[in-house]
């Protein structure tokens, strides 16, 4: 969880005094900010049937008995008074800790968890904590990290916001594709967690009774668990998507550079289609294994998205852009169809952008079709260039062949004294040659 590049902060005082059994929640969006249509006069759906009239308020209000009010004192003896050996990440809401707390079976089993403290300091404030708890006390899928409670005191020594999640082992998807500590993320697994990634966001656009409009996807927040299954984690720019008769929500623009739709920071229309360009955004990082904003890199390599442009798909430089750390172990074909998949999120017009259940439906063809194909699928040679891959392979295997044949030789060789030895591997290395 890295600091997050946002295009905005603000900072907001405390109204009120005195701690909530579960936070108080006052709709973030005032009903100026839904208006407005596109050139088309288009009206975008929440989740492609009628739209209900309850928001998200009214459902948080549901659900709220299933989250748990935990006191300050608990949060800071499971986390060894937010101990520094107990950190695990820092974004812009503050940090993160890793805890042990009670299980509320009370029967003195303790459960690992996760514990973000906000950062009073920080780019993100109430108003984000609120949206957290907002929305994630809302959600439940495989795919969305689950919140367990939360922590709201205001009191002698200030203001405490925190928020405690489950506990992802294996950190996030941005460690494991940037942080050369980690070992290399095989193909199979980063096709694994896309896919979960593009279920979560799917989920939020159009299987909610309101739709979810995430506005901050990126690699640091897809947070994967002991099995590399992604789940979907920090909630706190999150926003309901447009209401009934509208095709947008008019916001100020925040986000992080290198993954915010550029029709979005152009005009503040924020649709679900902003989060479709920001998955496009990840499939290139996926694919390319580079951030999608570097500045250590060379300036025409700064910005990823442009200079993928130099590999066009259906070209033989096309495995150029591929994350040099595979090592050719992937489907070149695959390959080419998730480049593509991610040329049709990253479209000009965000009606032209697909739905992400459509980007769901077409990931799942891909891996179904590279799971079902030869073992020859996975060499990263062009395509066009079948004959030369097996010729190759032929060479290889001969090569591997000869190599296993020398090793037993030289096992048999031990036997041989002296003289004879040499002259008998002497002979045996002739014929192989020959």
């Amino acid at each position: 969880m890295k600091t997050m590049n946002c295009f905005y902060y603000f900072k907001e005082k405390a109204r009120s005094r005195g701690h909530k059994s579960a936070p108080e929640l006052r709709n973030p969006i005032n009903k100026s900010e839904n208006s407005g249509t596109d050139s088309g006069g288009a009206v975008i759906n929440s989740t492609g049937s009628e739209i209900s009239p309850r928001n998200i308020i009214d459902l948080y209000e549901e659900k709220v008995a299933k989250l748990r009010a935990f006191s300050f004192s608990e949060l800071r003896i499971a986390t060894n008074d937010f101990s520094r050996q107990f950190k695990i990440g820092e974004g812009g809401f503050g940090c993160v800790y890793k805890g042990k707390i009670k299980d509320v079976d009370d029967h003195g089993d303790h459960l690992v968890v996760a514990v973000k403290k906000l950062n009073k300091d920080g780019f993100q404030g109430h108003k984000q904590w609120l949206a957290e708890v907002q929305f994630l006390g809302v959600v439940e899928h495989p795919n969305l990290v689950k919140l367990i409670g939360y922590c709201a005191v205001d009191g002698e020594r200030g203001i405490q916001r925190l928020l405690v999640y489950e506990y992802m082992p294996n950190q996030s998807l941005e460690d494991h594709l940037f942080n050369k500590a980690y070992p290399t993320l095989p193909w199979e697994t980063r096709m694994q967690i896309i896919l979960g990634a593009a279920r979560g966001l799917a989920y939020l656009h159009e299987e909610l009774e309101v739709q979810v409009i995430f506005r901050d996807f990126k690699t640091s927040n897809v947070l994967l668990d002991e099995d590399f299954q992604a789940k979907l984690s920090d909630f706190g720019l999150a926003r309901e998507g447009p209401t009934l008769g509208r095709s947008h929500v008019s916001t100020a623009v925040v986000g992080t550079y290198g993954y915010a739709a550029p029709d979005y920071i152009e005009t503040g229309h924020l649709t679900s289609k902003s989060d479709v360009w920001s998955f496009g955004v990840v499939l290139y990082e996926i694919l390319s294994g580079r951030r999608s904003m570097d500045r250590s890199r060379p300036k025409s390599e700064h910005i990823l998205l442009d200079w993928v442009k130099q590999f066009p798909t259906d070209s033989k430089k096309f495995t150029s852009i591929m994350d040099p750390r595979l090592e050719s172990l992937y489907s070149v074909n695959a390959a080419r169809k998730i480049a593509k998949l991610a040329e049709s999120c990253l479209v000009k017009s965000s009606k032209e952008r697909p739905k992400m259940s459509e980007v769901v439906e077409k990931l799942q063809r891909i891996i179904k079709t590279t799971n079902d194909g030869s073992p020859g699928d996975t060499s990263s040679s062009p395509i066009e260039n079948k004959v030369g891959e097996s010729k190759k392979a032929e060479k290889v295997g001969a090569t591997e062949s000869s190599r296993r044949r020398l090793a037993h030789l030289a096992k048999l060789g031990e036997q041989v004294e002296g003289l004879g030895r040499r002259k008998f591997l002497i002979m045996q290395k002739a014929k192989v040659a020959t």
